[in-house]
């Protein structure tokens, strides 16, 4: 007759179930990818109304500027944003995002043109790019665990379009393990390509507060590099006639 086995000690049970729970799931039990990109957010806009200043350049293979247009955004709740184009050679046009829908709308026109999101503007910055900074509210993410950026410990995302109207349906994110600050991200558009690669630049290496500046490299065509950069980020509400397409072909000042 074959001796009966014995029944396990608990203490020996316990330390192999949770050995085991180490190599099944190493970090999705620790870090909830939603409030990641939460965090990740705040980086980029800290109020519901905003107003950021943006420059965005064109950099040649030397890295020098090759072209330059200034922009203001107002990032509004509810997926709604307006981008006012400054430079003299764009000057009086306008982009309004509502939800999934863009317009741009043209200074000798009385008819706003639907655009899409990935619509240039400079080099390869396009509305979406400008117009959208919300990553929580746009996509839904997966965690798919702890990687090494540059030496340090970050967390690596990815992220696929919650709705129609985004850039990118599919986003790889590395975001800095301690900080949540966003470091670099891979775009890819609706056939699943890698259309450009992102790179964050935070304001002070020492003690960051916000994302400085977003540098794109295309991976489609030219592999250009375009810096979008943000000069100035200020709470602002905007009247809610400046959110309708209708009224903006007018032609309003808008000061």
């Amino acid at each position: 007759m074959s001796e009966r086995k014995r029944p396990m000690k608990p203490v020996l049970a316990s330390v192999l179930i949770a050995a085991c729970g180490l190599f099944l799931h190493p970090a999705t039990a620790a870090e909830d990818p939603a409030a990641l990109l939460r965090a990740a957010d705040r980086w980029r806009i800290s109020d519901d109304g905003l107003q950021v200043e943006t420059r965005v350049q064109v950099l040649g293979r030397d890295g020098a500027v090759e072209k330059e247009r200034l922009y203001t955004v107002f990032v509004q709740p509810g997926h709604r944003s307006l981008v006012l184009m400054r430079s003299p050679a764009e000057a009086g046009q306008r982009v309004l995002m509502l939800g999934d829908d863009f317009w741009l709308l043209m200074p000798g026109s009385q008819r706003p043109l639907r655009i899409t999101p990935l619509q240039k503007l400079l080099g390869d910055a396009s509305t979406g790019d400008i117009a959208t900074l919300s990553w929580a509210e746009d996509y839904t993410g997966t965690l798919v665990g702890e990687e090494s950026c540059g030496g340090q410990p970050c967390w690596h995302l990815q992220l696929r379009a919650a709705r129609a109207g985004v850039s990118y349906q599919r986003i790889e994110l590395w975001l800095g393990k301690a900080r949540r600050e966003p470091l670099r991200a891979q775009l890819y558009v609706q056939s699943d390509k890698l259309a450009k690669q992102a790179r964050f630049v935070l304001d002070h290496p020492e003690a960051p507060t916000t994302v400085a500046e977003m540098v794109l490299r295309d991976e489609l065509g030219t592999h250009k590099k375009t810096r979008v950069r943000y000069l100035s980020r200020t709470p602002r509400r905007v009247p809610e006639a400046w959110l309708n397409p209708m009224f903006l072909a007018r032609n309003p000042p808008l000061d």
